[in-house]
């Protein structure tokens, strides 16, 4: 194992959502700036989106660990739940319900109203504390459009000045969810739509070195500088493709007993993962191919000319 030969202290390039590892672009600096602030002004609905693999789940679990111990949290990762069990998981993450009372107890039984009601009257204790309680869906584009509507009454529901707050992470086509007119409602009192987007190049080159940094490992072996621009010219900048790259580069180096993966070692990996070369052609390979399908089109053109031209 590479991580062995490298004496990395663990997986450099996991596919595993660590924020230990995240790396802060302008696009993921100011999402999570946009959402603590928008938080801290105890603001009703927050909406953050992305291409998939551009870190929406590490940037998720990295909130979590900038909280302070006023903010009751609740991170759902499944999306795929009725209203009751939403609301069985938020009061079981705020601590108000235990685990056997959920599974075989009162609050397995309860009905919505009554799930929602426990959940309305601890939201209002906190606010003589100072604390406040949030929600946190991933993967919100699956959520069902009753679910949906549930989040928004909840939300609406304030008792002395305290209620649930909710941030939903998903797909670019969550935009597209919530814009549906049966959640118009929801739609308008969205207060902050933060992006995440892929890493440009600059930002692959900081980004590789910090991995690296973090897993203990940058002083015994590192990628040049041709060798990351190959890697972001293959993956776009999305970082779960960028570590899937990087991980299987680190495997083919240690085999080869290399400190310095090069773009020969990208390059070697990338084809046993059947990654695209994305960079842009030259200028003149454009203008070539242009010019040949130019010159088909005239030749048909002038094919055709010719044998109506016969025919008549």
């Amino acid at each position: 194992m590479y991580e062995a030969y490298y004496r990395f202290a663990q997986s450099p390039f996991t596919l595993a959502p660590d924020p230990r590892f995240l790396y802060l672009s302008e696009s993921h600096d100011a999402a999570i700036g946009q959402i603590l602030q928008s938080i801290r002004r105890t603001e009703a609905f927050i909406v953050l989106t992305g291409d998939i693999g551009t870190g929406k789940t590490t940037l998720c679990r990295a909130l979590l660990e900038r909280f302070d111990e006023t903010t009751f949290t609740s991170l759902m990762l499944n999306p795929f739940m009725s209203a009751d069990e939403l609301l069985r998981e938020i009061l079981l993450d705020f601590g108000v319900v235990s685990r056997d009372s959920v599974r075989n107890g009162r609050a397995a039984s309860a009905t919505t109203h009554e799930l929602a009601s426990t959940l309305h009257d601890f939201l209002g204790t906190l606010a003589p504390l100072g604390a406040s309680g949030v929600l946190i869906i991933d993967e919100a584009q699956h959520l069902s459009p009753a679910v949906l509507e549930q989040i928004r009454i909840l939300s609406n529901l304030e008792k002395n000045g305290s209620r649930l707050q909710v941030i939903l992470v998903g797909q670019l086509n969550l935009l597209d969810v919530l814009a549906a007119a049966n959640l118009r409602q929801l739609d308008q009192r969205i207060s902050l739509r933060a992006v995440l987007r892929p890493l440009t190049r600059e930002e692959t080159h900081a980004y590789i070195p910090h991995r690296l940094t973090v897993a203990r490992g940058a002083s015994s072996v590192a990628f040049d500088a041709a060798a990351i621009d190959r890697v972001h010219a293959m993956t776009g900048g999305v970082p779960r493709v960028v570590n899937l790259l990087c991980d299987r580069s680190l495997m083919r180096g240690a085999t080869a007993n290399l400190s310095l993966i090069t773009k020969d070692v990208i390059e070697e990996a990338a084809s046993g993962l059947a990654l695209e070369h994305t960079a842009a052609r030259p200028w003149w390979r454009r203008a070539v191919v242009w010019a040949i399908i130019v010159a088909i089109a005239l030749l048909a053109a002038i094919g055709a000319a010719l044998f109506f031209t016969r025919g008549i």
